[in-house]
């Protein structure tokens, strides 16, 4: 067997330097921009279907994780006129700058939906509520996924070389969180398009997960591997039990319903910080720009 390589850089410094982004706000905000999507697809669902209450829980929910989303965000940036900042200008070419604007022309439109959801909005925005909602749900899958097209414009080697793959397992987190907090929250009654959702993005979510460590080769190994592998195993056994509960019991036991929705949501939540773990660690070891470099180069030279 021939030893693994070693790679080094001058006076021991990394190639490249980490994300200085704070863990928990930027992996937070990760998979609370996924819940807020999720749940206003939901919500819009149930409010044509007639299913008030999973309707009045999923806007509840989508404008609470916006909120902490938004929250989280502004914490990174250090000062609330940052965020304002980068809406002075429209930059086509800057992930952040479209996801700055998505994000405010998703909250407009979820704020009115869910304002209609308590008794002092009800009255002013009750008749603005569906348009509003469906506004929401169509902005939704771009909030779901803009966040991974962020962190994959990058050159942290485990985030940028997924890119085909990450927003498909973004949008299958979020889908699946957010159905996993609705079954959580609302009647056993009314919950079948929850258990549907929890198991589209379920299968969404493992498959391109499946697929984006398979391809990768050497840069996938920060996601099986130290504390991202573990948060990412631990996902997607949650993931499996879970969508499988809700699909046995999930009509039949509000118990078995909160607890298979306990239980997706809490793998999303593991997804977006093992995924971010995974990000960093690759940049920290120099390995994984190198070897690619190389292979590269020599690919091209041969």
């Amino acid at each position: 067997m021939v030893p693994r390589a070693e790679f080094s850089s001058y006076y021991g410094r990394p190639v490249l330097k980490k994300p200085v982004w704070e863990e928990r706000d930027i992996a937070g905000y990760l998979f609370t921009g996924g819940i807020a999507a999720g749940s206003a697809l939901l919500a819009a669902g149930a409010d044509l279907t007639g299913r008030p209450s999973m309707r009045r829980s999923a806007r509840l929910t989508s404008m609470a994780a916006l909120g902490v989303s938004g929250v989280a965000l502004v914490h990174d940036l250090g000062k609330p006129e940052r965020f304002v900042n980068m809406l002075r200008v429209f930059k086509p070419t800057s992930p952040m700058s479209v996801g700055s604007w998505m994000l405010s022309a998703f909250a407009a439109p979820l704020g009115v939906a869910a304002a209609s959801e308590l008794p002092v909005g009800r009255r002013v925005a009750g008749r603005l509520a569906r348009p509003a909602g469906l506004a929401a749900a169509a902005i939704a899958p771009a909030i779901a996924t803009y966040t991974a097209v962020l962190i994959c414009d990058t050159s942290v080697p485990s985030w940028h070389a997924a890119y085909p793959e990450m927003p498909f397992v973004f949008a299958g987190s979020a889908l699946a969180g957010s159905a996993g907090l609705s079954l959580v929250l609302s009647p056993v009654a009314e919950n079948a398009p929850a258990i549907r959702l929890a198991l589209l993005g379920s299968a969404l979510e493992l498959l391109a997960s499946q697929r984006m460590e398979h391809r990768l080769g050497l840069v996938g190994e920060p996601y099986a591997e130290g504390k991202a592998g573990r948060k990412l195993r631990t996902s997607k056994a949650l993931t499996v039990a879970g969508a499988l509960g809700a699909l046995v019991l999930g009509r039949r036991n509000k118990v078995a319903a909160v607890a298979a929705g306990g239980m997706l949501a809490a793998a999303s939540a593991l997804t977006r910080f093992g995924v971010f773990e995974a990000g960093v660690a690759s940049a920290e070891d120099p390995v994984y720009t190198v070897a690619p470099q190389r292979e590269r180069v020599s690919a091209a030279g041969s």
